[in-house]
């Protein structure tokens, strides 16, 4: 007896594969971070190392705000995929895209480390890093807007209301970031806040997914 199985090549892509993948690129993009905190260059037998390592406090606020960025798209990745029942190539190429711009982070980071202190080049090193962080969160409103139109990768019962309402936040996440280049613009420092407000805000836990009963 032989049991009827569609050839492999016809299913559609399983998102598994995807968050392993995904996982990887994340793993990458935060230990390249640490990479940018350069021990300092000091002459043998001189004084005051305590505060040259105190000196490079750009770098170590730019890892840790890095860090939590990327542990925070990762914990929202792990979240979403838990909406998505399937996968398509367009999905992915828009997963890959996504990936790109987060392992695109490490180096806004460490021009932001190199020249904050710079008064003069605050302006530019604070709209380059904010729109380090908006990259991302465009792509992350492409991947959820082409999986969630008509339910395409969605479960059919995931709650209309609830799809909006991640719709919406994500929206606004990308017209906060580019309020942030925008303020970036006229002061680097002011713009730079409103990344760390933003980094607080989606610290709060997600709303759990509302699904339909059966008969709805």
């Amino acid at each position: 007896m032989h049991l009827h199985r569609e050839p492999k090549a016809h299913t559609e892509i399983s998102t598994q594969r995807i968050e392993a993948f995904s996982d990887g690129i994340f793993s990458i993009a935060i230990t390249l971070l640490v990479l940018e905190i350069k021990v300092p260059e000091f002459p043998e037998g001189g004084n005051g190392l305590a505060a040259k390592l105190l000196s490079l406090w750009p770098s170590y606020f730019g890892y840790v705000f890095s860090f939590v960025m990327i542990g925070i798209h990762w914990a929202n990745h792990h979240y979403i995929f838990k909406l998505y029942e399937r996968s398509d190539h367009n999905f992915l190429m828009l997963n890959i895209f996504y990936l790109m711009c987060i392992s695109f982070l490490p180096f806004p980071t460490a021009v932001l480390a190199r020249y904050i202190e710079i008064v003069a080049k605050q302006e530019t090193v604070a709209v380059f890093y904010a729109f380090g962080l908006f990259l991302p969160a465009f792509a992350w409103l492409l991947m959820w807007l082409y999986a969630s139109h008509n339910h395409r990768l969605l479960h059919p019962r995931l709650d209309a209301n609830f799809k909006r309402h991640l719709t919406r936040r994500y929206f606004l996440t990308n017209l906060f970031y580019l309020g942030a280049i925008t303020l970036s613009f006229w002061h680097g420092l002011v713009g730079l806040g409103l990344c760390v407000g933003l980094t607080l805000l989606y610290i709060l836990p997600t709303r759990p997914p509302v699904y339909n009963k059966p008969d709805e």
